[in-house]
């Protein structure tokens, strides 16, 4: 099987290097496959569930900004500024989404590894998983990826 756009959900942190640098090997092998890198935000309501009687917007703008411009430190100058996306929602649906509407044919994710209760609970890469009309690759990162 060959890849034409390879999906990049990243959690902005150190460990988005490694996610990125497996996508983009796969994305060589697959004569230089379209590479879209991705993070969203949960909106601050979903957070706060309305508790608090504020206007929340501009909290949201300013995360927004500054999700904008990690991700661009992590994607240059590997993924044009074009294929950098910062959603508000919730990841795994917004990772669906954008896949269903941009024709990604791979998707890749890290996972810290979680076992038992922790992955029973939920990770972003489990939602991924189970919902995805696609490939879904997990790269393990973390402290336990690292030995």
């Amino acid at each position: 099987m060959s890849y034409h756009h390879i999906l990049v959900a990243v959690d902005l942190t150190k460990d988005s290097h490694k996610v990125l640098e497996r996508a983009m090997a796969i994305a060589e092998r697959n004569d230089h496959a379209k590479i879209s890198i991705m993070h969203t935000l949960e909106p601050l309501g979903f957070a706060y569930g309305g508790d608090i009687p504020m206007d929340l917007t501009s909290i949201q703008d300013q995360l927004d900004d500054h999700a904008k411009k990690r991700l661009g430190e992590i994607a240059a100058p590997h993924v044009v500024e074009d294929n950098q996306h910062v959603v508000v929602g919730m990841p795994d649906t917004e990772i669906h989404r954008f896949s269903a509407d941009n024709g990604v044919d791979l998707i890749v994710v890290g996972s810290h590894g979680r076992h038992g209760f922790a992955l029973l609970l939920g990770s972003t890469s489990t939602g991924v998983l189970h919902g995805a009309q696609c490939d879904v690759l997990a790269v393990r990162v973390g402290k336990e990826s690292d030995e």
